[in-house]
């Protein structure tokens, strides 16, 4: 097994797909989102972390809010670097590596998780555990390899979602530890992680594949880089993705701080959002498959103003019923857009083909070079959406002691999202002569 890899892969082939692809293709998207999970788990890990720091730790909200934004700053940087890792070592041997220096992370948060660790130690043990979203990337960028374009929603929907819910899981061992133990047993938690991670290693060993035609492509990222829709596609991914990834590291804070919550109510209340909005993102994909990606879009941006809303009423006037229930539905839809827009990316790549003159396999091919590239700077760049968010929180906790005006700035960012999808994907343009229209309304 060592080693392997796969010599031809063409999922566009009907025939190759029915008689062998598929089979493997979903052999390695179920061992992909396993990885995938425990990385997202060890990188929301100071979610967790934060609420066994009690007065002892002697840190303050606002240094909490700091250490999350480490781990989720290092966690968006990774990924460029973590999406052309997969052609240069293939998608089994990286994913192998990479689930094993989950173990880095997670034995120094286990060695340093006590009180009396001084605050620089805690900022750097945070900032290990960014490793893990940088998982993500070279995980979407090995299954987008995988799949042919009619099910690349699915698919990638699926991998990412598997990968999220490893947010709530985390979360849920944190409040069974919290409730059964109290919060002075932080390193049951990790000592939950390091059997799972070295589970996930070995079965990426066994169960997955390299595929010898992705090849790293300097030209492809540089084409990509340049093309304005990659850089369009990364501030949508910031709204969704970025929104997802900063509300959950940040929500048992804004409870502790701002709705009085210990750290038992708030570890039973964080689960739920990051759980539903892990479980529709594959419903996001699908959706987008059937009706397409920007319209599936511009709708849960407009949804999500709508819910902002809610949560800026629940602030102003602190009712924990209310901001629940406006808060859960920001991450439900959160899930929906994250679906949608990583199905926009490659059927933007291979619309732009069309419109070149490619038909068939060559434009299927253009396709997955360009959007292989591209994903891996529209997913650090989203991820830095997320460290935004806990940036913006923490001023607005500095500056009033409620996230209110958080809130509201990004209401604003949903509405900019939701004319930025309409204008370039949803309107028609005028027709120019001699110049063929691309239908970026069905990517």
């Amino acid at each position: 097994m060592a080693g392997r890899w796969i010599e031809t892969w063409e999922p566009e082939d009907e025939t190759f797909w029915r008689e062998k692809g598929e089979r493997v293709a979903r052999r390695n998207l179920w061992f992909s989102v396993l990885s995938e999970h425990i990385g997202f788990s060890v990188w929301t890990l100071w979610s967790v972390m934060v609420l066994f720091m009690g007065p002892e730790y002697g840190i303050d909200p606002a240094g909490k809010f700091f250490l999350i934004s480490t781990a989720t700053l290092v966690g968006a940087l990774v990924r460029v670097p973590y999406t052309f890792a997969v052609a240069r070592f293939g998608g089994r041997n990286w994913t192998v590596f990479t689930a094993v220096g989950l173990l880095v992370p997670t034995f120094a948060a286990f060695w340093v998780m006590e009180p009396g660790t001084s605050y620089g130690t805690f900022v750097a043990v945070a900032a290990l555990t960014g490793i893990g979203g940088g998982n993500f990337a070279s995980s979407m960028t090995n299954i987008n390899a995988f799949f042919p374009l009619r099910e690349k929603g699915w698919a990638l929907g699926l991998n990412a979602g598997g990968g999220n819910i490893g947010v709530p899981v985390v979360q849920l061992i944190g409040l069974l530890v919290i409730g059964t133990l109290g919060a002075a047993h932080p390193r049951i938690v990790l000592g939950v992680y390091i059997p799972l991670i070295v589970v996930a290693a070995v079965c990426a060993a066994l169960y997955m594949d390299n595929l010898r035609p992705v090849r790293n492509d300097t030209g492809a990222a540089k084409e990509a880089v340049r093309d304005p829709h990659t850089w369009i596609m990364s501030a949508l991914y910031i709204g969704t993705f970025g929104s997802f990834i900063g509300y959950s590291f940040a929500f048992g804070l804004v409870l502790q701080t701002q709705f009085g919550r210990t750290p038992l109510q708030a570890a039973s209340l964080t689960f739920a959002g990051p759980l539903l909005g892990s479980l529709i993102r594959p419903v996001g994909g699908r959706l987008a498959d059937r009706h397409g990606g920007a319209r599936i879009t511009l709708a849960a941006f407009a949804a999500m103003g709508a819910a902002t809303g809610v949560v800026i009423f629940a602030s102003a006037t602190a009712s924990l019923p209310v901001f629940l229930v406006g808060f859960t539905a920001l991450f439900v839809l959160t899930g929906l857009g994250n679906g949608s827009t990583y199905k926009m990316i490659p059927g933007i790549f291979h619309a732009q083909a069309l419109a070149k003159g490619l038909d068939g396999e060559a434009a299927a091919a253009h396709g997955r070079r360009l959007s292989g590239a591209a994903m891996g700077f529209i997913g650090a760049v989203g991820a830095l959406g997320g460290l935004a968010i806990n940036l913006v929180f923490r001023q607005s906790f500095q500056a009033s002691g409620t996230g209110t005006a958080a809130f509201w700035s990004f209401l604003a960012f949903y509405a900019v999202c939701s004319a930025l999808t309409w204008a370039v994907y949803l309107r028609r343009p005028a027709a120019v002569p001699a110049k063929p229209q691309i239908r970026y309304a069905e990517v």
